[in-house]
């Protein structure tokens, strides 16, 4: 007689949120169809935004969404890190810090005299930064919210042991394909498009607006070339500042400290 043998377990994915909208997550709840397939292949261990019934590690795949921002956000991302095989990070506030980061750039206990009437009941840390500041991360998925295609890629590559064929190209190159009309060239708009990481399709540039950065850096970029394109379109430096200074506002600080160029005569950003 033969023996009966159970099914190969299936892996097992964690999905966990930080300081953040839940944007990220949705994107995934967003995926339908995907969505579907998805769950044919992985267990979903632990994901609060679609269900109450979690279980604990450990995981294969961890998608991590949102910044660590509190000190309580320290501990438990790394029981994450712990507890996951691999880990992701999705959303400019997972790789970047968010537009939480903004705080970054000012005083956090000032913030909080203003904005709570008891700040000693708030637990807070001074800056808003990307998880992998503190944890080893297997890959980061940018935007605001991300794609939904990166993301069916990036939980199949795992599935399958490959690296993600996410393309790490500046948006310009989608407004190409796309056949959009350059919105810097034929109207003067500014646009960071020559600098941001594709991912969101092109879509401001393809609505007549420029690109205002929500996937965060492209692998490669000049920042200081761009800058007098953005004088010549009548930015100051300071508008250039506060135009990077928005999902991504960490990640943009960093590229702008490898060269001049975005900064106006006095300096100021």
């Amino acid at each position: 007689m033969g023996t009966d043998t159970a099914p190969p377990a299936r892996p097992r994915l964690g999905v966990f949120k930080f300081a953040s909208c839940d944007g990220c997550q949705l994107t995934l709840l967003d995926c339908e169809d995907e969505l579907l397939g998805i769950a044919a292949e992985l267990e979903i261990a632990h994901f609060p935004e679609a269900s109450s019934d979690v279980a604990p590690g450990p995981y294969d795949l961890a998608l991590v969404e949102g910044s660590v921002s509190t000190p309580e956000h320290l501990e438990r991302v790394r029981r994450i890190r712990a507890d996951s095989r691999h880990l992701v990070t999705i959303g400019a506030c997972a790789t970047a810090g968010g537009v939480q980061a903004l705080r970054n750039h000012a005083d956090a206990e000032e913030y909080l005299a203003v904005v709570y009437a008891r700040p000693d009941y708030i637990e807070t840390l001074a800056t808003s930064t990307p998880v992998s500041a503190h944890v080893p991360v297997d890959f980061e998925l940018r935007g605001c919210p991300i794609d939904r295609g990166q993301l069916v890629e990036v939980i199949t590559s795992f599935l399958a042991g490959r690296k993600p064929g996410v393309p790490d190209h500046a948006v310009c190159f989608d407004c190409k394909r796309r056949g959009n009309v350059c919105v810097t060239v034929a109207h003067g708009t500014p646009c960071l498009g020559p600098v941001t990481h594709a991912g969101c399709g092109a879509l401001c540039p393809a609505y007549g607006r420029g690109c205002y950065g929500c996937f965060g850096p492209a692998g490669t970029t000049n920042l200081p070339a761009l800058a007098p394109l953005m004088h010549r379109d009548g930015m100051s430096g300071e508008d250039i500042g506060r135009f990077l200074r928005t999902f991504n506002a960490t990640a943009f600080a960093a590229v702008e400290e490898q060269g001049p160029g975005t900064t106006d005569e006095a300096g100021s950003r």
